[in-house]
């Protein structure tokens, strides 16, 4: 998987303080080399991480470059909010409406002056240094917001046929989200915030999708996703489906399929079946692969029979913006 806030530091992948002595780093090192090597029974990807750990800190000279700047990008891009890459062509793009990521900056921004501190200066709040030593749950709030942003990238490739609304609120009555309880532990987990990422509405359907980066790989179990990375009794897509449920009432629509869009090598497989939910086709899909899905769609399913524009208008009108 790339590089989020949620990733682990070098100091946590070798499971030290970042006090650490040189002796015990070197140590630790060692220690976990063993444990990890595939040779001996170890996971692969674990023992990859424990050498770039190493790497980035094995030496007194790196460990100071890390210490003092850490790592400031994902993927060569800042944490810091941007807008899309430069257009390399001149056809239509597909019609958006909403902020995606928004939302859960705005979260993540009070959450991170919360943590510091009230009347504390935050000279940058996305300096990767500080970002580290922010509790877990302040730095899912990033990933949300990174992820959305991400897929909202990637869905404005689809083209004109395809309009897409990004964070669209689906509260009890039609009001946004609270921010009570989020990003504290036993709070809201970040997956189930009353409001549905993106609604996309194309020739093969009309698809409710939640855009998720966890920390961790996600399994499926029981028709449900599972790993280290979700809170005790957190179940994305039952809330996915409640959500979308919700606002197809209200809107009057039908949702052809439910996405739970996540990293590349953050799942299983590049898109993975998770059967039906609220009568809906649910989904498991890596990022680079959510375009042709949409655009392929799911054999024998779209609109049922109701014109793409009446949909369009229907969820146009229904659509408040978090």
């Amino acid at each position: 998987m790339p590089d989020s806030p949620l990733s682990a530091s070098p100091y946590e992948v070798l499971g030290v303080a970042a006090t650490a002595s040189h002796d015990e780093l070197r140590k630790a090192y060692r220690k976990q080399l063993r444990a990890t090597h595939p040779d001996s029974g170890g996971n692969v990807e674990q023992f990859h991480r424990v050498q770039r750990a190493w790497e980035l800190i094995g030496t007194p000279e790196a460990r100071e470059e890390f210490d003092r700047a850490g790592e400031p990008v994902i993927g060569g891009q800042s944490w810091a909010p941007g807008g899309p890459p430069p257009r390399q062509d001149t056809r239509p793009q597909t019609r958006q409406h909403g902020h995606p990521g928004g939302w859960f900056r705005e979260q993540y921004l009070a959450e991170l002056r919360e943590w510091v501190g009230r009347g504390v200066t935050i000279a940058d709040p996305y300096d990767a240094a500080l970002l580290r030593r922010a509790p877990h749950t302040v730095k899912h709030l990033l990933a949300s917001a990174i992820a959305e942003e991400d897929t909202a990238r990637v869905l404005s490739t689809l083209g004109i046929g395809f309009t897409v609304w990004h964070d669209v609120s689906t509260g009890v009555g039609g009001g946004p989200p609270s921010r009570i309880g989020v990003g504290h532990p036993g709070g809201t987990p970040m997956s189930q915030v009353e409001k549905l990422d993106h609604i996309v509405l194309g020739p093969t359907g009309l698809w409710g999708i939640l855009s998720e980066d966890w920390g961790e790989p996600v399994k499926v179990k029981r028709g449900e996703l599972i790993g280290p990375g979700l809170q005790p009794g957190e179940q994305p897509l039952k809330a996915l489906g409640a959500r979308a449920r919700f606002f197809a009432r209200a809107a009057k629509v039908k949702f052809s399929g439910l996405v739970i869009v996540v990293p590349e090598g953050a799942a299983p497989a590049d898109v993975v079946p998770l059967g039906m939910v609220k009568g809906a086709h649910a989904l498991l899909v890596q990022r680079p692969r959510v375009v042709q899905l949409l655009r392929t769609g799911i054999a024998g399913i779209g609109t049922g029979g109701t014109d793409l524009f009446e949909v369009r208008s229907r969820v146009q009108a229904t659509a408040r913006f978090v």
